[in-house]
């Protein structure tokens, strides 16, 4: 059993590159994998491993400075979420492209998940959804706004074009695990919007602890690892991934016309040139090649699986 643990924290780096080599080496030594990010406001990622790896990793980040008190989110998965280690240098640690956001300075009012109900249901209450648009795809919560964004970078643009929809109204916003919330609240409050409002450890922790009979979730959660989706109990979806667009799909969607592992699915089938598609193609042989070997190093079963 591999445990999961998906972290973000804003603080302030003077030097993000200096805390790369340790922290990407204790990653190694303890056979922990995933994708951290690092930059000047904060850290971000989800790693995978063993429980006492996972541990010491934690223990590292939160003896970075301004990180005592980080957070995160566990859950457990009987494979390998991810392949490898990945620490990499941002200039956020989730992009929006707003330089004077400032999530450190302020951000909208905490709502826990048990609060989280009543607020979306009151009538003077509009929910945006800030997730990508193939997020939303999967799952909401019932009555959301979905911005139909396809990057988060494009959500400030949005909501100019949409701001005069949200007079007198409050706003409540969610994403999967509150780190798009930290930067989109505190970009409305800087626009001048008085009542905002998140939902404190986003979707995740909701799906953890409000029962399915109480919920107002509707669908699955999309997530950035090997799981694809989860459900309530933070239960592994049946998603998959298209590995052509990297947008979920469904058992289903691979009977369709236009599916090709690796290589495309119905949503994607005309987004890429012939030229993507044989490379995608090349890609997925050097996969599975990968993959054989793997096999017969490890007495007939993969890494990968």
């Amino acid at each position: 059993m591999f445990r999961i643990a998906a972290l973000y924290h804003f603080t302030r780096f003077a030097d993000p590159a200096a805390l790369k080599p340790a922290l990407l080496e204790l990653c190694l030594q303890h056979q922990v994998t995933g994708s951290l990010l690092l930059a000047h406001e904060g850290i971000n990622g989800t790693i995978a491993g063993p429980q006492a790896g996972i541990e010491a990793v934690l223990a590292h980040i939160k003896s970075l400075p301004g990180c005592a008190d980080l957070d995160w989110k566990d859950a457990t998965s009987d494979h390998p979420p991810f392949g490898k280690i990945k620490v990499r240098l941002k200039k956020e640690i989730v992009t929006m492209g707003q330089p004077d956001v400032d999530p450190i300075a302020s951000v909208g009012h905490y709502v826990e998940p048990e609060d989280w109900n009543a607020l979306i249901r009151a009538e003077d209450v509009a929910v945006i959804d800030t997730r990508n648009d193939y997020e939303v795809q999967i799952g909401t919560f019932e009555g959301a706004i979905d911005p139909e964004t396809a990057t988060f970078r494009d959500f400030p643009a949005w909501w100019e074009a949409n701001k005069d929809r949200f007079h007198n109204k409050r706003v409540a916003m969610f994403c999967t695990g509150g780190i798009r919330c930290e930067k989109s609240t505190n970009y409305l409050l800087s626009q001048g919007v008085e009542d905002v409002y998140h939902l404190k450890g986003g979707i995740l922790r909701y799906l953890e602890e409000v029962p399915p009979e109480d919920s107002s979730w509707q669908g699955d959660c999309f997530v950035f690892d090997n799981r694809v989706s989860v459900g309530h109990g933070l239960v592994e979806g049946p998603h998959e991934l298209c590995h052509g667009c990297r947008r979920p799909i469904v058992p289903a969607d691979k009977a369709r016309p236009s599916f090709e592992l690796g290589v495309s699915c119905y949503q994607c089938i005309d987004e890429t040139s012939e030229a993507d598609k044989a490379r995608f193609r090349e890609r997925q042989k050097q996969m599975c090649l990968a993959r054989e070997r793997g096999e017969a190093h490890h007495g007939g079963r993969s890494v990968l699986d």
